[in-house]
This record gives structure tokens, C-alpha cells and sequence, in this order.
């Protein structure tokens, strides 16, 4: 069974030993996310009506750095780093990331197949940061940089597409590696690598993830 963890993501990784992480994938609830909630952009307010579920605490972009030095820490050489954000967010953390210590290769596309929410050009995709630390060599060079799978609606707050997790889990990692979300929301990442079996490990510090993750489990 994967192991997760209620504590602050950086707490949480910094009780993880040195190099003791295969692969980590994650989405952390973006300090941009409030904005867009404040001008109404968004459905999902501190109480969504649309998914019943409480819309979860921000993790703010004054903590990036620490985040990041953290994650550079528990991830063994030679490995790779994911992460979902927006296109406010990637101009703050792409040079945070490399600060660290972090290669940045691209940003994967993911294409909902549906359209969005927003006023400006609505929302089709989100962007997947590509990290590498040292030098690893993707399992399958034919897979492109837009991958698409459609949107979780009705879900969790932001829940990604299982199918779309293990896309990333294959190309970066091996049976029986360690898998990490310090951020696990809706437990896509955990549930993907459960079923690619890999070691899921996680944390987050929403009861409701956790009572979602745990509802997930029992029907995988």
C-alpha cells in the first residue's frame, strides 16, 4: 500500500532521507489560483457547489525555494522532476528550479480536449514542467510533447487524468521505484504508480484528499 503522510509538503520531504526518491511528480495548489478566484474565473471557491469538495489551502510562491531545494535533496541522481502549473506560475519557478540545481527541458503540453473556464482566450491545456536532475534517458523517445487526455470533470478540485500520470511514470521510472507527491490531491499520482507498480509515497494536509485517496484505494 503507498505510504502518505498529512504533514506540510516541505516537512514532509525533509523527513525523506538523501537520494531516496526515484521519480516525483506533482501540482501544487498555485498562489495564482487565488487570484483567479477573487475575480471569479473559477468555480471553485472555499466551498465549490460544482464538486462538493473544500478547495484546498495555497501554497504560496515565497516558498518555492525551500520546496525545491528539498525535492533536489530526495531525488536520487540521475532522475527526473514534474511539475503541473499555470502559465503565471511557470515564469516563477522555472528560475527557481534551475537555482537549485535542476536541467529544465521543456514544458509538456497537456491537452484537456475540452475547453475551459476564463475570458481571454479560454483554457484548453495545461503546462507540465519538465525537470531533469544529473542525466536520464526517457523510456520512449516517440512520445511527443503534447499529450492528450481529457479533462476530470465533476472530480476532485484540479484532479488529473490517471491515464496521463502514467504517461510520466513510464517514461521516468521502473518497476518497484519510489514515486513521490507531496502535494497528492485527488491521488492520481498515487494511483498510477499503484497500478504501474511503483512505491507511492505522498503527503498533503487536506482531510479531504485523504478521504478521497482512501475511498480510490479501496475500488483499485
Amino acid at each position: 500500500m503507498p505510504k502518505l503522510s498529512t504533514l506540510d509538503a516541505v516537512d514532509w520531504l525533509r523527513s525523506l532521507p538523501d537520494q531516496s526518491v526515484d521519480l516525483l511528480i506533482t501540482d501544487p495548489p498555485y498562489e495564482s489560483l487565488e487570484k483567479h478566484r477573487a475575480i471569479g474565473t473559477t468555480t471553485r471557491l472555499k466551498i465549490s457547489k460544482s464538486s462538493s469538495n473544500e478547495w484546498f489551502t495555497i501554497f504560496p510562491n515565497s516558498r518555492f525555494e525551500e520546496l525545491f531545494e528539498q525535492i533536489y535533496r530526495v531525488l536520487k541522481k540521475n532522475s527526473h522532476f514534474y511539475l503541473f502549473c499555470d502559465q503565471e506560475t511557470m515564469f516563477v519557478v522555472k528560475p527557481i528550479a534551475e537555482q537549485m540545481g535542476f536541467k529544465f527541458w521543456k514544458p509538456i503540453i497537456w491537452d484537456k480536449c475540452a475547453i475551459g473556464m476564463g475570458y481571454h482566450y479560454r483554457a484548453k491545456y495545461e503546462i507540465i514542467l519538465f525537470f531533469e536532475k544529473g542525466k536520464r534517458k526517457l523510456k520512449n523517445l516517440s512520445i511527443p510533447d503534447i499529450l492528450s487526455e481529457k479533462r476530470i470533470i465533476r472530480g476532485y478540485p484540479t484532479e488529473k487524468p490517471t491515464a496521463l500520470i502514467e504517461v510520466l511514470i513510464e517514461q521516468s521510472s521502473s518497476e518497484h521505484d519510489v514515486v513521490a507527491d507531496p502535494f497528492f490531491g485527488s491521488g492520481a499520482t498515487i494511483i498510477a504508480a499503484k497500478n504501474l507498480k511503483r512505491n507511492a509515497i505522498g503527503t498533503d494536509i487536506s482531510g479531504a484528499a485523504h478521504e478521497h485517496i482512501a475511498a480510490r484505494l479501496q475500488n483499485t
